[in-house]
């Protein structure tokens, strides 16, 4: 079992509260992303709920027990760390079996997980080689391994993939994605990066400044974000958020359309502009249009490679029926 709550936790350093009153649930076998920008809050949650750090008020329950006052290596959790903080002169296999050693577990029931943990992490013939010897990601999986071998109850991960190159990232997020199928245990995952959170969560937890701004699945984000500041974290690229005239045209202080639902035309269109910078991706082209009298530039999304090239005159027309609409104080209008 792995449901996680929080109950009222809050979170100051002197006089600064980082964490105002949070209130979060984190279902059994749930992947849950944490997600915002730097300093929004999302590690120092994540340490109380690791028990790394001093809850200031509130309560933590891990399966209906209140853990709020219990130490780290009690609560039956297994943090995985940016960094992989692995034992240079051990072999693989003594760094994934080193906390169990600690716990003083039998050597035949050491030997029986670790292997276990190496067949799902494709480790086995690694066994006899030390950290130096292999790559960034297989480092990631090791320090993954020592936590899978203490069968805890939630595994909690913080921005592991940061130090990894981008093809790396890819390979691991995959990885990761496919062990929690394959063990159905509750994890949390912290993560700046937002493609990161879309791609592998059950949940995401958006936060800014401690407080958490929405929670739901990434489409649920995608498709009806709360508020405009969600609405320009999530997505890649970002929605367009436009003011002015234009979103009093539909009863709104702030409109918001996505890339994709804007069509481009050489001829005719709703707003004209000139294109900047095209980013060309293969099956897509992103097209950076100034000069439209919206504000700041609006970023078209179109399949594959396109005619338009820089200076052109172009034409857009927003799809009507998938316009968010957003009021002065940045909330969604229904």
């Amino acid at each position: 079992m792995g449901r996680i709550t929080l109950d009222k936790v809050t979170k100051r350093f002197g006089d600064v509260e980082v964490i105002p009153p949070l209130d979060l649930t984190i279902d059994d076998g749930e992947f849950t992303v944490f997600v915002g920008p730097s300093g929004c809050g999302k590690s120092t949650l994540l340490r109380l709920i690791a028990g790394l750090e001093d809850v200031s008020s509130g309560q933590i329950r891990i399966d209906r027990e209140d853990a709020t006052n219990v130490p780290p290596a009690k609560r039956g959790l297994a943090m995985v760390f940016q960094s992989y903080a692995l034992y240079p002169h051990m072999s693989v296999r003594k760094n994934i079996a080193f906390p169990l050693r600690m716990a003083k577990m039998d050597q035949a029931e050491i030997n029986k997980r670790v292997e276990g943990a190496a067949a799902v992490l494709n480790l086995t013939d690694y066994l006899d080689r030390r950290p130096g010897q292999l790559s960034g990601g297989q480092r990631q999986r090791v320090a993954i391994g020592r936590a899978i071998v203490r069968e805890p109850a939630a595994f909690l991960f913080d921005e592991p993939l940061s130090n990894l190159d981008a093809a790396l990232r890819v390979g691991m997020r995959l990885e990761i994605s496919e062990l929690h199928k394959r063990l159905e245990t509750t994890m949390i995952y912290v993560t700046h990066d937002q493609v990161e959170a879309m791609t592998m969560a059950d949940k995401i937890v958006v936060l800014r400044k401690g407080n958490i701004e929405q929670v739901g699945s990434p489409l649920e984000l995608y498709q009806t974000p709360r508020n405009t500041f969600v609405a320009g974290f999530i997505g890649s690229p970002k929605m367009n958020l436009i003011e002015g005239p234009e979103a009093a045209k539909y009863d709104a202080h702030t409109i918001g359309i996505r890339p994709e639902h804007i069509k481009a035309s050489a001829e005719a269109g709703a707003w004209e502009g000139r294109v900047g910078v095209s980013e060309h991706l293969g099956s897509d082209t992103f097209l950076h249009i100034h000069d439209t009298g919206l504000g700041e530039a609006i970023t078209v999304r179109m399949n594959g490679e396109v005619d338009f090239k820089y200076g052109d005159r172009i034409f857009l027309t927003p799809r009507a029926d998938v316009i968010h609409r957003f009021d002065d104080q940045g909330l969604r209008i229904a």
